[in-house]
């Protein structure tokens, strides 16, 4: 038989005094309200003795405030994401809160579900890393003038706070090393949904680094890769590219999720890179360093993307005036490591 949850009103009942003193006490009010230190400790002795458990959701409503933060990202195993929540983690948790992860699957309608449910459990603001195409749900938000910031993509024509990287400039980087080292027929693999910021960035820095480099745009070989379907769709494509008419000696991965699906799909068709395809990524990951051959990656400063948008949100969720601010929007520089799976034969 499971055992009655204890109370405030049991503690109260059990010390002879009123439930509105126990609560005072155990909120840090007594002092101002002249409670005397011995009840004090009474209290907080019977407390540790019924061994009592606050309903902290409970609380929230009540004050307003819950000392969470919640974390909305597509996919919390892609090495990037995990990244950011570790390091936002460690900064919330020095404010005195505790963060909430959720992972969406780059599915509209459950990243939806995931705010809204959020908000109702009265999260104190939201860091998202968004697959909308509409901005509907974020126009509520600033009305209400709830705490967020974007972080990674940004959402079309809204004025809200975020924070990622200069995608364009990092993939027209990654492009330009491949053409700078003699490679000519450079293909691009972008995971679904291509609308977001960051993807449609990364593609519309390789195409115009094409351009300025004097190579022809085959948007033939720009691939559409599938987020539920990631290393099937892989190997159909690279398998089609490299034993067709249109054989390519290169290829830009925009993040890792694509850029791992590529290296176990190059392993099994026992491609030698770069001898028979070069391959750089926008993302690096520890397991880039260790692969043979080491693979060249864009870098984004993972650490600072979290720092920044925690000190945004902290500065919205602590300010007192409900007027309308100026919202932040950072786009950091990434950095281009050069390893030996792009460089020239």
């Amino acid at each position: 038989m499971a055992q009655k949850k204890v109370s405030i009103n049991d503690i109260a009942k059990s010390l002879g005094v009123s439930k509105t003193l126990v609560s005072l006490v155990l909120n840090n009010h007594a002092d101002e309200h002249g409670i005397a230190k011995k009840t004090q400790k009474r209290v907080h002795d019977k407390v540790k003795e019924m061994n009592y458990k606050p309903n902290l959701m409970a609380r929230g409503l009540r004050l307003g405030k819950s000392n969470t933060i919640g974390l909305i990202v597509s996919d919390i195993a892609n090495p990037f994401y995990s990244k950011i929540a570790r390091h936002l983690e460690d900064f919330v948790t020095q404010k005195g809160y505790t963060l909430i992860i959720c992972s969406t699957d780059e599915k509209i309608d459950k990243e939806i579900k995931l705010t809204r449910m959020l908000r109702n459990r009265q999260v104190d603001g939201l860091v998202i890393s968004s697959s909308q195409e509409e901005n509907n749900e974020f126009q509520h938000m600033l009305k209400e003038h709830f705490p967020f910031v974007l972080i990674d993509r940004q959402v079309p024509n809204l004025e809200a706070n975020f924070v990622g990287v200069d995608n364009f400039n990092g993939a027209y980087k990654a492009t330009s090393q491949l053409i700078k080292q003699g490679y000519k027929k450079i293909a691009v693999f972008a995971v679904t949904p291509v609308h977001v910021s960051s993807i449609h960035d990364r593609v519309e820095g390789y195409f115009q680094a094409l351009k300025d480099h004097k190579l022809p745009v085959d948007k033939s070989l720009y691939k559409k890769i599938p987020f539920e379907s990631i290393k099937q769709s892989v190997e159909t494509e690279l398998t089609g590219l490299m034993k067709s008419d249109k054989k390519i000696d290169a290829l830009f991965a925009v993040n890792n999720r694509i850029a791992l699906a590529c290296l176990e799909v190059m392993s099994e068709m026992k491609i030698n890179m770069p001898k028979d395809l070069a391959l750089i990524c926008f993302d690096d990951i520890e397991l880039f360093k260790f692969n043979n051959p080491p693979i060249s990656a864009i870098s984004q400063p993972i650490e600072e993307i979290a720092q920044h948008a925690a000190e945004i949100l902290f500065d919205e969720i602590l300010s007192e005036s409900k007027d309308t601010k100026k919202k932040k929007v950072e786009k950091l520089k990434t950095n281009l490591v050069l390893r030996h799976s792009s460089m020239s034969l």
